[in-house]
This record gives C-alpha cells, structure tokens and sequence, in this order.
C-alpha cells in the first residue's frame, strides 16, 4: 500500500472524498448543489477534494450514515488513494461519527465541523475567536467519547471499569467550564458592543446581509472607499465591519456581516448573537444576492428564513443582485422525468421576473468588482436613507 504523506507538511494539502444522500425530502440535484457548496468549504479549508460518493436511501442509516455497500466502497477507495479526510454532508450523530471511524480509520468530519473549521481560520478579533470557540466546544461536548478509545474496556462485568469513563466524565466537566467561561465573557463583550452601538447617536444604519462569498466586503470597499478583507473563498469575513458612508449630503453607517449558509450550525447562530444584533437594530439591509450563481434562488431563500428565525426581516430591503458581470443566461435543471433542460434567460428577462416577483421590495442589479450600475445603486439607496431622516429629523428639511 502507498505509504502515507506526513499531513505535518504545511506544503501537502489533504485529500477528501464527500459523501451525500439522495432522500425523500432531497432530489439527486440538490445533492449535487450540496456538495458543489461542500467542495468549496473543503477547498476554502485547504483540501483537495478527489471524488463524490452518493447514495439513494429512504433516510440515513442509524450506524454508518450510508449503507454497508457504500461503506465498503468508500473503505476501498480511501485506502487505495491514501485519502486524509472523509467528509459527509449533514450532521453525524456521536455513534455515527464512531462508527464510521473505526471502519474508515481517517479523520471524519461532517459539514457543521467543516463550518466550524474555517471560522476558527478566519476568526481574527477576540470577539470572533471566543464565539468559534464556544460553537466548538458545543460542539464537542456530545462526541467527546470518540476521543477516548484508547481507553476503552475490552470487556465489561466487575473488574472491568477503568479509567476510561473516569476521563471522559473529568473531560466533560472540564468542557462543562470552559462554555460557562466563554459564555460569561461573551455576554460582557455583547453588552460592549450594544453600548457602542448606543453611542453612535441616531445615525441611520445600513447592513449588508446574504449568502456567503456574495460580493458584500466588495460592495463595503467600493461604498466606503475602506479595505475590508474579501476574497472569493466561504466565510472570508465573520467580525462585523461598521463604515461611516456620506450619500450626497446624507451620512450614514454601513455594516458588514457574516454571511449566511445552508445548514449553518445552530451553535454559531448562538454563538454570533451580537453580530445577528447588528442587522436587527439596522435601519435598512441591503440584501446581497450573487446573480452569477445556478442557484442563487435557494440561497435567497435561506437568508430570508434565517432573517425570519432572528427576527430582522420586516426591514426596508434592497436586494442587491450582484455579479452580473459574471452572469449566464444558460440554466439548467432536472425535471420530474429526471430529465436535464437546458433554457435561456437573458438578463433582462431576468430583471423583470424578479422586479414583478419582489413585490414591496425594490431590487437593482450591479456589478460591485466592476461598478457596473453602481450610480443606480446609490441613488436607490439615497432615497431609502432619506425616507428614514424625514422620520428622524423633521425639522431638518436642509439636509434633503
């Protein structure tokens, strides 16, 4: 067998397979969105994805997550390849996650893991490393068993107990601590942060919200004229960035938050309360959506249910439409038949489909990396601004 590359190398990057599950509630082309999305969480981890396995089962199996021929399969393949990481697409239960451990013997990871790997990468403040390291450890809590196998009894009946629970109690006690601890210091960091949102006065507030790798940091440096860190990778940015913006005569403050994903670990929507505190007490979002992307409808969807569930969505909304300089009128999806269709729909179809969708909400469309409509952009967004100062200052008629 291939000897196996030493991981320690900070040159070798690690291999991964995925694995996905055909259900009833999901079709073999939201498998395949899914995985496309859990590719780009591997690669924006630093892994190499080299193959997709995926299997139709009514739910997933108790035990192994897949079925045992499937199981087989991936085992032949990951030792055949020398493969570092098998990565599944939905939570793992703890028996899970130890069961298929002891058959695959690589390191698993299932997507809140992921999730939670690359925000401890990205996380930069002590704000943002103490949330990620809260999510962790809740994380980490139910499935602290699987790190105590070398513990294990061999046998049960008297005699028998050793310290293996001993370890996983002291452990959990020891976790137990550390959440409480983390949990102390947060609620002291999210009463600072709510009093310097107090002490920016009646400024109107902007927040830029979406799906993840949208293009908002890109849109936060062209309207702020700042150096906001973005990059074409999940999760670039996860502290909340706050701009002073001056529209015309008008000035007002812009915020950058942490994008949204599908299945987003309930523990980091506890976690980043403060940050999700930002789009609640905005005044105006500015919904940014990557027009660009096959399926830019679903992950619309996903932020506004995650907008609902924390009470921020009955806001004045522009969806942003971003990337269009990047967008394909080619779209493909599968029918009821299984059937791949292919249709074309230009860019101006598509405004008027959305603009007679949207409703109450307007919407524009632009190109942030090229400032491809951008002044109309501006102006849509002068105008709700100012709609919230003739609120908030009557008597300030000078100002529009």
């Amino acid at each position: 067998m291939i000897e196996k590359k030493r991981i320690s190398d900070k040159n070798v990057e690690e291999t991964a397979v995925l694995v996905g599950l055909i259900t009833q509630d999901v079709t073999s082309e939201d498998v395949d969105d899914y995985l496309s999305e859990l590719e780009f969480l591997a690669k924006t981890a630093g892994a190499i994805t080299k193959k997709r396995f995926i299997q139709r089962l009514d739910k997933p199996n108790p035990k192994t997550f897949v079925g045992s021929g499937k199981m087989d399969e991936i085992i032949r393949f990951v030792d055949e390849q020398c493969i570092d990481i098998v990565i599944f697409d939905d939570e793992l239960s703890p028996s899970q996650l130890r069961n298929i451990e002891r058959l695959l013997k690589v390191k698993i990871l299932d997507r809140n893991n992921l999730i939670l790997d690359i925000f401890a990468r990205h996380a930069q403040t002590s704000h943002a490393r103490t949330q990620v390291e809260l999510a962790q450890y809740q994380y980490l809590l139910p499935r602290l068993t699987r790190m105590w196998t070398h513990l294990e009894r061999q046998k049960g009946g008297i005699g028998m107990r050793g310290p293996g629970e001993t370890q996983i109690e002291t452990d959990r006690r020891i976790i137990q601590q550390k959440i409480s601890k983390l949990r102390e210091k947060l609620e002291k960091i999210d009463k600072q942060k709510a009093q310097q949102r107090g002490n920016r006065g009646q400024l109107v507030r902007v927040a830029l919200v979406g799906y993840t790798n949208v293009g908002k940091s890109t849109i936060m440096n062209a309207m702020s004229k700042s150096e906001v860190y973005a990059d074409n990778k999940l999760f670039a940015t996860l502290d909340t960035t706050v701009r002073k913006v001056v529209l015309g005569n008008l000035p007002f403050l812009l915020s950058d938050t942490v994008g949204f994903i599908r299945k987003l670990p309930h523990q980091l929507v506890e976690s980043f309360k403060s940050t999700l505190d930002e789009v609640r007490e905005s005044d105006i979002l500015l919904h940014v959506v990557d027009i660009s992307h096959r399926n830019f409808e679903d992950h619309y969807e996903v932020v506004n249910q995650t907008l609902a569930d924390i009470k921020g969505a009955d806001k004045p909304t522009i969806v942003v439409f971003n990337k269009i300089d990047n967008y394909s009128k080619e779209r493909t999806h599968i029918d009821e038949d299984g059937d791949v269709i292919e249709t074309e729909y230009t860019l101006e179809q598509m405004k008027k489909q959305w603009v007679a969708q949207l409703n109450d909400k307007k919407c524009v469309f632009i190109s942030a990396y090229k400032k491809q409509n951008f002044d109309e952009f501006r102006d849509m967004l002068y105008e709700e601004v100012k709609e919230i100062f003739k609120v908030r200052y009557p008597y300030n008629n000078f100002l529009y």
